[in-house]
């Protein structure tokens, strides 16, 4: 999950980490502003279930909009993005593995360590 802070922080009129932080005391969420930053940074961090309930009711806010789901990561690839090899007209089944060539008469190679 990706941290959407900012623009949460920006629909209450909150436009600094500083500020972030002195809503989140209002409330009892006493983080670090290092941990503010890397929120409002949309860095990967870290956050107690309980700490996040108080910072939606910093922000007024619900978790679906302090949070952005990231893309799954073996999502289906499309035409449009070109994420197929040169050459390929579709995507083979299953993980790609990797495919030893053959050397110049000397048989197939081993394949590479996983």
């Amino acid at each position: 999950m990706k941290w959407n802070l900012r623009m949460v922080a920006a629909q209450r009129d909150l436009w600094r980490p500083t500020e972030v932080l002195a809503a989140f005391q209002q409330v009892g969420f006493n983080p670090s502003l290092s941990k503010v930053a890397a929120l409002w940074g949309g860095k990967p961090v870290t956050v107690r279930l309980d700490d996040l309930d108080k910072m939606c009711a910093a922000l007024d806010c619900t978790v679906a909009e302090l949070l952005q789901a990231e893309p799954l990561v073996g999502a289906e690839p499309t035409r449009e993005t070109g994420d197929l090899a040169v050459g390929a007209e579709t995507q083979p089944p299953g993980p790609v593995r990797p495919v030893p060539r053959s050397r110049r008469g000397t048989g197939p190679r081993s394949l590479p360590p996983s």
